[in-house]
């Protein structure tokens, strides 16, 4: 068998352990008494309009045609919806033609590493970064450099950047707003970051991709604009999911934006369809293809989220704890009491907290909070949180 492949099943990811260990906990105590605040699963429920459509298209299509394979690369129908949706929403260029749809954000990371990278390559990311980037990279062959971001605001630290571009790099994967950290990268961060990539590819006579992975892009709050990085950087592949927009996540559905103005932009889409074919990722779900076709600019009730952001957040700052500002997605990225956060971790399980280190996130002292759950699951935890603060002793704020 192969080793890699071995490794990887034989471990789940610390997320999952948590989250398999919080559902035994609850057959032990019951679940009232379990506070598990580690999988990013949406909260809302999906918006009527998604329901509505599916029973409709169930009722109206033929089954055939409905259940049926699309195109490889997505039926052109629904390609054609979310491009004219993402030109008028961005105002920027885009086609049918460089849309490839995916199972998910998982699938188009995999798919567009796998399109730009080659056996040696690396890909740099920004600490704390998604858990998976580091297999899903390997997976493609490369290398992930992750660099650590300004500690105080978690915006990209452009002097570790500049020292990490060398010659082996083939992309940098952003992710924003972020997961773990609910940071959104402000416009100064986005064009820096196009200005240094431009400059970068021309010294080292190779086109460097910039690969933006974007399920949490309508979760923000407070009028806070997520720039949209075709605008910035013509070089761009969006990896989008509707996973979490949608409170569809066992759905599995996304896609890849190549953005036509992209040096040799054609033959990077088709180094798309090919890493696709390659993987097996073609023809996404028919029936959920079809529905968002009819689902574009809608979103679950995000207002559910900002709620829990405040009540959670203000309630932590209170007993003593830190944390960057979250301006997006559903997770607090809380700095540990002790520089040990696994330690930390297991401390809190004591009054049935559940919290993730953020290690796998490469971003030792620190834990995720997914404040994706209920408003009366976060109202009961307080005093856990309350018990567990006065254990370190921290300053009330």
């Amino acid at each position: 068998m192969n080793k890699r492949m071995y490794g990887l099943g034989s471990k789940r990811s610390v997320i999952r352990e948590i989250f398999e260990y919080g559902k035994k906990r609850a057959q032990e105590v019951g679940s009232e008494n379990v506070y598990d605040f580690s999988l990013g699963n949406p909260s809302v429920n999906p918006p009527q309009k998604v329901e509505d459509t599916l029973a409709e298209l169930v009722k109206s299509e033929n089954p055939t045609a409905l259940h049926g394979y699309t195109s490889a690369q997505g039926d052109l129908s629904v390609r054609r919806a979310i491009s004219e949706y993402i030109a008028k929403t961005h105002n920027v260029v885009c086609d049918p033609d460089y849309i490839y749809m995916t199972c998910g954000a998982a699938a188009s990371l995999v798919i567009s590493l796998s399109a730009v990278c080659d056996a040696g390559d690396e890909v740099i990311t920004f600490a704390p970064y998604f858990t998976e980037y580091k297999v899903f990279a390997e997976t493609a062959g490369a290398k992930l450099v992750a660099l650590a971001s300004d500690p105080d605001t978690f915006q990209i630290d452009f002097a570790l950047l500049e020292q990490a571009i060398g010659p082996k790099t083939a992309a940098v994967l952003v992710n924003s707003p972020n997961n773990p950290s609910g940071v959104v990268y402000n416009e100064e961060t986005v064009r820096k970051l196009s200005d240094l990539l431009n400059e970068k590819s021309e010294r080292f006579g190779r086109r460097i991709y910039l690969i933006t992975d974007e399920p949490y892009r309508e979760l923000v709050y407070g009028g806070v604009k997520v720039p949209y990085l075709t605008a910035y950087y013509k070089h761009t592949l969006v990896c989008y999911s509707y996973s979490k927009s949608l409170s569809l996540p066992g759905e599995r559905i996304g896609y890849i934006f190549v953005n036509p103005e992209a040096e040799n932009a054609k033959e990077l889409y088709l180094a798309v369809c090919g890493a696709g074919r390659a993987h097996g990722y073609v023809c996404a779900p028919s029936l959920f293809q079809k529905m968002i076709a009819r689902c574009q600019g809608i979103t679950s009730d995000i207002s559910v989220y900002e709620k829990n952001r405040d009540l959670l957040l203000g309630a932590l700052r209170k007993f003593g704890f830190s944390c960057v500002q979250p301006d997006g997605a559903f997770y607090l990225f809380v700095k540990s009491p002790e520089a040990d956060a696994n330690k930390f971790c297991e401390k809190a399980r004591a009054y049935d907290l559940l919290l993730v280190p953020g290690d796998d996130f490469g971003c030792k002292g620190y834990v995720r909070i997914a404040y994706c759950v209920s408003e009366d699951m976060i109202r009961r935890s307080l005093p856990s949180f309350e018990k567990l603060a006065a254990e370190y002793k921290l300053q009330r704020g």
